[in-house]
């Protein structure tokens, strides 16, 4: 005869309890992992085939692999004093329902406001140098990677109006960093891309 606590791997079974006290922290802890059973089965519905993958166990079996999934946040302190919170990754949070699953990664990115000019560093672990497109405004640039092994994508809005012909940039080490001056005010720059060194 089963009872109903052979459902339940050892160490459920060994929480539960017939204490008149503790009897409903049972029910409490079953409605929690019951919520996030369906909590995972909702958002393994939504992950791109590119993030599914399966693998060969020893035994001849076969088990599905979820990832990489990246989420971050960076936080630094504006020049107006106030914390500005930058999230990176790949995983976006929603208002409602579980978390978004996007194809690209977005990288890391840090700028600084220098006197003459705006330094934009991005992270970009893992990619050749020559699978980097940027491209670029007088008030922005986008970053974007599209390989078989690496997807990212960032479109960053630059704090003041640059001078898109005259930028410079260099990648080393997983590391590219974009050096763009100042724009006057009466100079007009057009977008265009920018080579990397």
């Amino acid at each position: 005869m089963s009872s109903d606590n052979d459902d339940y791997p050892d160490w459920q079974r060994k929480r539960r309890s017939k204490d008149p006290f503790f009897g409903d922290i049972d029910d409490v802890f079953r409605e929690m992992e019951k919520m996030m059973d369906e909590e995972l089965k909702n958002f393994t519905e939504k992950v791109p085939k590119e993030y599914i993958k399966e693998r060969k166990l020893p035994d001849g079996s076969t088990v599905k692999e979820l990832g990489p999934f990246v989420y971050g946040y960076s936080m630094k302190i504006g020049p107006d004093g106030k914390p500005e919170i930058q999230e990176f990754g790949n995983i976006k949070k929603g208002l409602k329902g579980p978390p978004e699953v996007k194809e690209e990664r977005e990288p890391l990115v840090d700028i600084v406001d220098a006197n003459d000019e705006v330094h934009v560093v991005v992270e970009l672990p893992g990619v050749e140098k020559s699978d980097i497109k940027l491209h670029g405004t007088e008030d922005s640039i986008t970053i974007s990677v599209d390989t078989a092994q690496s997807k990212y994508y960032k479109d960053v809005e630059l704090p003041v109006k640059v001078k898109v012909r005259e930028a410079n940039s260099t990648y080393k080490n997983g590391v590219l960093e974009v050096v763009l001056p100042k724009a006057d005010s009466k100079d007009k720059p057009k977008g265009q891309p920018i080579d990397i060194n």
